[in-house]
């Protein structure tokens, strides 16, 4: 049978944009701030082998849930994210959801003041998760459970760029880690997993050890500027919506966004040096 993606004309408009949502967990360390990474499983459809924070895909039930919630209003994530309120909630809903689905870290608790210190007695409905067998509105529900959105920051912003075959507005969130939850790889999208101070994983990524896609990049780059997780909540970074620019150069594929320079000049491997698909 032949091979479809080698066969079909493929139409880079033709794409459709899907949200997604991204959390970076940070907790202080002797070194400094760390964050949690994840290796992506070669061979995934998107961002295989790359090195990646929690995150993934709005679901629709994400959309249509009713939780308890605690923190910032609807409306606030809206305004910061520059999305309408149907959107915010469910990017915020993402946001949790997908944290706990790939690493078991939850945010949330049996009340608004409360965030669970054990989530292992979940792990069945963390599976259940993420083969969509249960949704997340539900198991809150069901658990009783608040959603703690008020242990969220928002960061950033960007949009795969025109050319890829799967292209996501990925919203990026911040957390520090929850005292007692233990932040594991137990998720079927992951090779491996590790905290890193931001520092650590730029070097490990410019000796090429780890390839990693600009917004990963520019996002620890900019956590690299923080002293301590403190510090980090306190922030109001301001969110524009970055939509990077994809070319073809004699070398392969050229990503174009701004600070791009630090990127290319950083010395680390590039998803898209020996591309020619475009």
């Amino acid at each position: 049978m032949p091979n479809e993606r080698s066969t079909t004309a493929f139409d880079p408009e033709s794409v459709p944009v899907k949200d997604a949502s991204t959390v970076m967990l940070v907790r202080d360390s002797a070194r400094g701030v760390e964050v949690f990474l994840l290796q992506r499983v070669v061979g995934m459809d998107f961002a295989g082998g790359m090195t990646v924070f929690p995150g993934g895909g709005v679901d629709r039930s994400d959309s249509e849930a009713s939780v308890r919630w605690t923190g910032r209003d609807v409306q606030w994530w809206a305004q910061r994210f520059d999305v309408t309120p149907a959107r915010a909630q469910a990017l915020v809903l993402a946001a949790v959801r997908e944290t706990f689905e790939e690493c078991g870290v939850l945010l949330a608790g049996q009340d608004p003041e409360s965030v669970l210190a054990d989530t292992a007695p979940h792990a069945q409905a963390r599976g259940q998760l993420e083969a969509r067998e249960l949704s997340f509105g539900d198991f809150l529900t069901r658990e009783g459970l608040v959603l703690r959105a008020d242990l969220l920051r928002p960061w950033a912003r960007w949009i795969t760029p025109l050319g890829e075959r799967r292209r996501y507005d990925t919203h990026f969130f911040v957390a520090a880690a929850p005292e007692g939850q233990n932040a594991d790889g137990e998720t079927s999208e992951a090779e491996h997993v590790l905290w890193q101070t931001p520092a650590e994983s730029l070097e490990h990524w410019r000796s090429g050890r780890s390839v990693l896609l600009p917004p990963t990049w520019a996002q620890l780059t900019e956590l690299s500027k923080y002293a301590t997780v403190a510090e980090i909540l306190a922030a109001e970074p301001k969110i524009p919506t970055i939509l990077p620019i994809m070319s073809r150069t004699d070398t392969g594929i050229h990503i174009a966004f701004d600070g791009d320079e630090g990127y290319y000049d950083g010395g680390g491997p590039h998803p898209w040096a020996n591309r020619d698909d475009i």
